[in-house]
């Protein structure tokens, strides 16, 4: 995407080239300290540094919101090939298709909707990243499928019922939801379970492969 194309980006570097100007037009003029010029410091000082500093953080925190920033870090490649995969039966192709969720998917699903969600789930992302840097950078595949685990399997469904409420009669015109209903909603089944919708993404385990223990 260019950053012309994002108004966030443009208010960024309006501001940061507002300030700079202000700055450098006061050093290399030295005018008398007045109210004006005093005036013009707060704005390079003060409210333009915050305006770029306010924008570029919100622009940033939008981008990595994008599928194709999750699939830059290397062990998401895979992740990020399956979801833009246009004939991937896995849920994370599925909600890419749709719609309400497009390239933002991987973000929607995983976002924590509280009042300041997009933090909380950005600070969940760099508790990953250290993660992988700290135990599992140099650990195998095989190992991998063993011993990483969900870290709140029991909230699992929490991000599904964000859309799918089981509450609707169209959720409640499928038998099998109708039979779960109780267990989905307190998480005793797991929407993703292999009996049920599957694993978002079809790398955690082989075909046939067992998922107990």
């Amino acid at each position: 995407m260019s950053v012309l194309a994002s108004p966030l980006a443009v208010l960024e570097l309006a501001c940061a080239g507002l300030s700079a100007m202000i700055l450098v037009g006061y050093l290399a003029l030295h005018p008398p300290l007045v109210r004006a010029t005093k005036l013009w410091l707060l704005l390079g000082l003060g409210v333009f540094p915050i305006g770029a500093a306010f924008a570029g953080n919100v622009q940033g925190f939008e981008a990595t919101k994008k599928r194709s920033f999750c699939g830059s870090c290397h062990v998401m490649a895979l992740h990020q090939r399956d979801s833009d995969d246009p004939t991937s039966g896995s849920l994370a192709a599925r909600h890419a298709r749709n719609a309400m969720f497009g390239d933002v998917n991987c973000y929607v699903c995983h976002a924590d909707y509280g009042m300041f969600g997009t933090v909380v789930t950005k600070a969940g992302g760099m508790r990953h990243v250290w993660l992988y840097l700290t135990e599992y950078r140099n650990t195998s595949l095989a190992e991998a499928k063993k011993t990483i685990r969900l870290r709140a399997p029991e909230q699992m469904n929490g991000n599904c019922m964000e859309c799918h409420s089981t509450l609707d009669t169209v959720w409640l015109r499928v038998p099998d939801h109708k039979a779960a209903l109780d267990d989905v909603r307190v998480g005793r089944v797991s929407c993703a379970s292999e009996g049920c919708h599957g694993f978002a993404h079809p790398f955690f385990r082989p075909p046939g492969e067992s998922t107990s223990g």
